[in-house]
């Protein structure tokens, strides 16, 4: 006990989401939760302890490193890069000019292209990025939201051209737009529109692409900006059943769309917190799907998941630190029953990562799945009375907080409101109080730092301003090279479709095939359905 009657500062009483922690958990806890837990075996509803009975030992999780940077041809040598070094999937991060659907050349992206991923600006960009990676064989993921069917719609083309049929791709398409407007801000169109673009990609692959993910539901930028980790679980699946009721309002089966729905989840510092969080996760999502809307496939039920190791919790200072970091996070994520999952590098707190931070965050992940012994065992910390318990209060506390987003009549209005907002700032500014003041140690930077470690130099991914300007000089050759009459006749395709009720997604495909762009077709969509601007919530 510390001098003034306090815990010291490694040993909390309450940890980040205010649960209180005992000093010991026996078998009188792991009673209590078992009444709360509908437990069960792994592969059998509600899925608590892992959706497989064989967890990873038939196959591990897929290892997608997350990345993208400058121009097309640069962010395809980094995939064949990890790709060689035994990733065995990919995720594309798009730069913020194409996330906010503006074309490289738009006084928008000015100062942006290439930055913080990569510029993709029309078909012949994706061709480039996915060269030599075979599509039919290749798991894809892209992180992308407000223009996520059109980004798709790029796929598709660039399949049709080399002759693979859609039924061939498998992939995921993050295309959750309701966070954007809660938590990470580039959305495009207001939320209604930005629902039909949505529900329009889900119905067309589920007759069209019927193994791609149409939707990656991401509780990873909600903690991102600050939530703990009760909110990340509750305003997560808050927000989708928000899309499956718009998908029934569409029309659509939930059986037909909920198994193709998978979800994006962070992994943070407090290992056992984030095992039991992707445990109740898991089982509330079950719970959801059967009893709230009546699925009956028992794929509907499971809670598919992609994890990536937690952004906010790298620190600038002593960047080795991060490695340690990353390793815990990962290690929660794998115990936790992940099937998809990457692992920050050390220097992503100062740039994009290095091919060598990138090399050392894939070798985490492979030293843990062949190295550990972790893959070995089925959900290995079932039965810890910690575990059990944490994970049926954290299971608890979500429940409640969906409660309350029901009782403003869902995500779409807990948003309007600004519930969800005010709620992840109240957090973000505990969670930051308790670092300024210690009581949340972060090593390195206010305990044990090491003097003059701060201004260390180490090698940085840079973006020269190069990029952009090449970048722009490719743009312009390929509108000189495309059929003008064409590429308008398609543009007034998509805005008559937009005015109508057909789906999107078809002329997005014909109108990517003959040339338009990714700003041009935004633009079409922005004169029909308008843009979206935020107001200040005043709570």
């Amino acid at each position: 006990m510390a001098k003034n009657g306090m815990p010291p500062s490694h040993a909390r009483d309450v940890n980040g989401s205010g649960i209180p922690l005992k000093p010991f958990y026996g078998p009188h806890d792991g009673e209590e939760a078992a009444e709360t837990l509908e437990g069960g075996e792994p592969g059998v509803f509600p899925y608590l302890r892992g959706l497989r009975k064989d967890g990873y030992r038939a196959r591990l999780w897929t290892m997608r490193q997350y990345a993208g940077f400058a121009t097309a041809a640069e962010s395809n040598e980094r995939y064949r890069y990890l790709l060689a070094r035994g990733q065995t999937g990919l995720s594309v991060a798009f730069d913020l000019p194409t996330q906010l659907g503006y074309d490289s050349d738009a006084p928008q992206a000015r100062g942006e292209v290439g930055k913080v991923g990569v510029a993709i600006d029309h078909v012949r960009d994706m061709e480039t990025l996915l060269d030599g990676i075979p599509l039919d064989s290749v798991s894809v993921s892209m992180t992308i939201n407000s223009p996520a069917s059109i980004l798709l719609a790029m796929v598709l083309a660039v399949a049709r051209r080399r002759g693979i049929a859609f039924d061939k791709l498998n992939g995921t398409v993050q295309n959750d737009v309701l966070k954007e407007y809660v938590a990470r801000g580039t959305y495009i169109y207001p939320p209604k529109a930005s629902m039909r673009l949505v529900t329009d990609v889900m119905a067309y692959c589920a007759r069209e692409v019927p193994q791609w993910n149409t939707i990656s539901i991401s509780g990873y930028h909600i903690r991102e900006a600050g939530s703990t980790a009760v909110e990340e679980i509750g305003f997560t699946l808050a927000n989708a059943k928000a899309y499956l009721n718009a998908a029934r309002a569409a029309g659509l089966d939930v059986d037909t769309i909920a198994p193709r729905i998978s979800f994006f989840w962070n992994a943070h510092n407090d290992f056992f917190e984030e095992v039991a969080k992707f445990r109740a996760a898991r089982l509330l999502w079950a719970q959801i799907t059967r009893d709230e809307f009546g699925a009956k496939d028992p794929r509907s039920h499971m809670l598919r998941f992609h994890t990536q190791t937690g952004g906010s919790t790298l620190t600038a200072q002593e960047p080795d630190n991060n490695v340690v970091r990353v390793a815990i996070q990962a290690m929660a994520a794998v115990l936790g029953g992940t099937q998809s999952l990457h692992t920050n590098g050390k220097d992503e707190a100062l740039a994009l990562p290095t091919a060598e931070s990138a090399r050392l965050a894939l070798r985490t992940q492979q030293i843990i799945g062949y190295e550990s012994g972790a893959a070995g065992v089925t959900d290995p910390l079932a039965g810890s009375y910690y575990v059990e318990s944490l994970t049926a209060e954290l299971l608890e506390r979500a429940r409640v907080l969906i409660a309350e987003v029901d009782a403003l009549g869902g995500s779409v209005d807990a948003i309007a409101s600004g519930f969800m907002q005010s709620r992840i700032a109240e957090s973000a500014y505990r969670a930051q109080q308790a670092i300024e003041d210690g009581t949340q140690v972060v090593v390195g930077v206010n305990r044990f730092a090491e003097p003059g470690e701060a201004g260390r130099e180490m090698a940085l991914q840079r973006i020269e301003p190069a990029v952009e300007r090449a970048q722009v000089e490719r743009l312009a050759r390929y509108r000189a090279e495309r059929s003008a009459p064409t590429v308008a006749t398609r543009l007034a395709d998509i805005e008559r479709a937009a005015r109508g009720s057909d789906n999107l997604m078809p002329p997005f495909v014909e109108a990517i095939d003959a040339g338009a762009t990714l700003g041009e077709i935004c633009n079409t969509l922005r004169a029909v359905f308008g843009t979206y601007v935020a107001h200040e919530v005043v709570a």
